[in-house]
């Protein structure tokens, strides 16, 4: 099943690769120029590399197993691996043609727990462990560009995501902030709260809301036919504007465990560089969307259960929401619309992928998947409504 989303997402015409780290469970990556099929090993010894074109076969030594130890830039021409050796954490950039080594070079980390290509494969991002907080900045070439900490003493980076532009670094930590850094001094430039509850009257709170559907008596069975399993086949989802202020649903971490609940764990900019989109970790059910431009809140989407995933459109500002029901959602600065997955049974969407060209977008459960095409541009008007339509 992963396969095939992978090859339904790539391009026609591409470099075949295959990944292994052995031994360990297999995950497909698609990439602009490569396909990919890494698979990661609990004891991390080694990367086999696989050309399914030329039968080629490459070894990588020392991978480190971290939150992101691999990424490669956006045209497919580098690759970057986290690795660990002596006690200390390197990096090493890969072309990507052959897998030559290009750079290797350590880092000024304690304990490495991601990096991260910017867009246009200059920069590379390198947090580290969460009880460190620190942000490096390291060229192509493997130099130092800056170094950013926060504050000191707590718990650090939780998540990292670059903008389209290469512009804006976008840094959500565990005190629930999310830090915009600016790509000519790597300086933040302002910050994001999440508070719980929403008092400015300026700013759009769509709340999810069930409700019965309406029956007409005429057309009244009896016996009643037996209903569909899952809650979604006897109630209708839509969104309604809340009257500020509005409280937010939030979740009380378990302070006596581990990876407490609590920061920013996720976050994604818009392809036109105009809006980002975060989840604090304890206020599970709300996604809040920032303008960029404006550098401050502009929506915020509360859904009745815990928001599992979320996506925005590779080719128009439209993000799509998953809460493992039955149900998909989706917001653009239109507006907002619940839709039912079709199907028998409940079908629950635990994550989500668009395509590349933003016409369809793979829904994910444990061990199915299904396809969900969109309307085309000229009844997007139908689907969400004209701008200023909130209803």
């Amino acid at each position: 099943m992963p396969a095939t989303l992978a090859r339904a997402c790539a391009p026609r015409s591409v470099m075949v690769w295959c990944l292994r780290l052995d031994p360990g469970p297999i995950l497909n990556l698609c990439l602009p120029q490569l396909h990919f099929c890494q698979q990661l090993s609990c004891v991390q010894l080694r990367i086999t590399v696989w050309s399914l074109c030329t039968k080629s076969v490459s070894y990588i030594k020392y991978p480190k197993a971290c939150q992101q130890g691999i990424t490669f830039t956006r045209d497919g021409r580098y690759m970057a691996l986290a690795e660990r050796r002596d006690c200390k954490d390197h990096v090493s950039v890969f072309v990507c043609s052959d897998w030559q080594l290009l750079r290797h070079f350590d880092t000024e980390t304690q304990d490495l727990a991601g990096i991260e290509w910017a867009p246009n494969g200059c920069v590379l991002a390198v947090w580290d462990t969460c009880l460190e907080y620190k942000v490096l900045l390291y060229s192509l070439d493997g130099r130092l560009l800056s170094a950013y900490c926060a504050y000191e003493w707590s718990l650090g980076v939780k998540s990292v995501a670059w903008s389209p532009s290469s512009q804006f670094l976008a840094v959500g930590s565990y005190d629930g902030k999310v830090r915009i850094l600016n790509h000519v001094t790597w300086k933040m430039i302002t910050e994001f709260g999440h508070p719980a509850t929403v008092n400015n009257p300026k700013i759009v709170v769509y709340k999810e809301a069930e409700k019965n559907p309406r029956l007409a008596l005429g057309r009244l069975a009896f016996p009643p036919p037996r209903a569909a399993p899952g809650p979604s086949s006897t109630t209708e989802s839509k969104y309604e504007i809340a009257s500020v202020p509005v409280s937010l649903q939030t979740l009380k971490p378990v302070a006596d465990r581990a990876n407490p609940k609590i920061g920013v764990g996720a976050l994604a900019f818009s392809p036109d560089n105009y809006f980002l989109a975060t989840k604090n970790d304890s206020i599970p059910n709300a996604v809040w969307i920032w303008d960029i431009q404006k550098l401050k809140l502009f929506v915020v989407l509360e859904q009745l259960s815990p928001v599992r995933a979320f996506q925005w459109d590779p080719q128009q500002p439209r993000l799509a929401i998953c809460t493992g029901g039955s149900r998909v959602y989706l917001w653009s600065p239109a507006g907002c619309v619940s839709v039912q997955v079709p199907g028998e049974g409940d079908f629950q969407v635990l994550s989500l992928c668009w395509h590349l060209n933003g016409d369809s977008v793979a829904l994910l459960s444990k061990d199915h998947f299904c396809l969900c095409f969109l309307e085309t541009e000229e009844r997007v008007g139908t689907t969400f409504g004209r701008p200023g339509d909130h209803t």
